[in-house]
């Protein structure tokens, strides 16, 4: 059933990503419309390799940064671009190399937060992106790095493979808490995105009686 699921994801944000694309095409300066195709490409990035997903979500950045040097106040803009710079750092395995993304971040989130600050999903994500990098190092520590930042497979003997899979377990599943929800909110942002472009335009009211 997982596997379905992810099936239809791919399947939903590929057709959203061609849409987008040809979009672009027609309307180049559609801020709507680079959005979308970005979060399509964030969604997408998780089913790449490590160093595909990481020039997906570069792919989706320059997305972003072009919706915003049309309309520099769009939040949901700014949120997203919030997300793939997190996305990005976690991809990368040294702190010092992650430290930029997850700054910019912060700073994004709080953009978004200065133009929407009604919005609770802006402001989670602002509170757990101070939490990212401590994420970071914990997923570094548990041996995680070699695996899911983006370096070689380990090389760790066999008499160690049980204790290193608890080890990546609870990585992932520390790295769950902060990216998961983030990206699926990306995911539900785009899916709403390209909904909303696939929907008809309502009637026109009766005439008055």
């Amino acid at each position: 059933m997982e596997m379905s699921n992810d099936l239809d994801r791919l399947l939903f944000f590929e057709q959203a990503r061609k849409i987008s694309e040809a979009t672009y095409a027609s309307n180049p300066l559609d801020a709507d419309n680079l959005t979308r195709w970005a979060g399509a490409l964030l969604e997408l990035s998780q089913f790449q390799s490590v160093p595909d997903s990481q020039k997906m979500i570069q792919d989706a950045i320059s997305k972003l940064e072009e919706a915003l040097s049309i309309n520099p106040r769009k939040h949901d803009a700014l949120w997203c671009l919030g997300n793939a710079q997190t996305s990005f750092a976690f991809l990368t395995n040294k702190e010092d190399e992650a430290r930029p993304y997850f700054e910019k971040a912060a700073q994004y989130f709080q953009q978004a937060v200065d133009e929407d600050p009604s919005n609770d999903i802006y402001l989670k994500s602002l509170e757990i992106s101070a939490k990212a990098p401590e994420l970071h190092q914990e997923i570094i520590k548990h041996g995680l790095g070699q695996q899911t930042l983006g370096a070689g497979p380990s090389t760790s003997t066999s008499s160690n493979s049980t204790k290193t899979a608890t080890k990546n377990k609870t990585s992932s599943d520390l790295k769950y808490d902060i990216c998961g929800w983030i990206i699926l909110a990306v995911g539900i942002v785009a899916w709403v995105g390209f909904a909303k472009s696939q929907m008809p335009p309502s009637p026109p009211p009766p005439p008055p009686i």
